[in-house]
């Protein structure tokens, strides 16, 4: 069971695997999009997953700029990752909606995003992400839902 307090700002809540590394989840992203994105978590905490992506032709669109779906691949990994590492022993969580707002262009160097929670429920989670640029200006802001379910043996 989750254990949460009341802090200034909400509910705090910790991680049900607590023995998680970045490394550990890095690894995970062998032939999938995060490699070929070239997106690496960089903290994992309770209350926070961090992670950061290239910006440079694999993540452009036609304009040479950041394309917002690479944003929301970011957002949606970061949400994914933090809300799988609070789901029980025996469950997974998969998507269910995905928004996002791109605020500003950014055209080469790296994008910064930060995943926290705002509701985990015992079938639902839902995630704030926020991505910035090098120089800590709002790239984008998303929200991911995630359903909690069962694993398929």
């Amino acid at each position: 069971m989750l254990r949460a307090y009341y802090s200034n700002r909400g509910y705090q809540m910790e991680f049900r695997r607590k023995d998680t590394n970045i490394v550990e989840l890095n690894s995970l992203s062998e032939n999938t999009i995060m490699n070929t994105l070239g997106i690496r978590i960089t903290k994992a905490e309770d209350n926070l997953i961090e992670g950061e992506m290239p910006v440079d032709p694999r993540t452009h669109q036609v304009f040479g700029i950041l394309h917002g779906g690479a944003s929301v691949v970011l957002a949606e990994t970061l949400g994914s990752i933090g809300a799988q590492l609070y789901a029980p022993e025996g469950y997974q969580c998969v998507g269910l909606d995905i928004n996002a707002n791109h605020i500003r262009a950014v055209r080469t160097g790296k994008v910064l995003g930060k995943a926290a929670p705002l509701h985990v429920g015992r079938t639902t989670q839902v995630w704030e992400i926020k991505i910035y640029s090098e120089d800590e200006k709002l790239v984008c802001i998303s929200r991911l839902t995630v359903a909690v379910v069962p694993k398929k043996s």
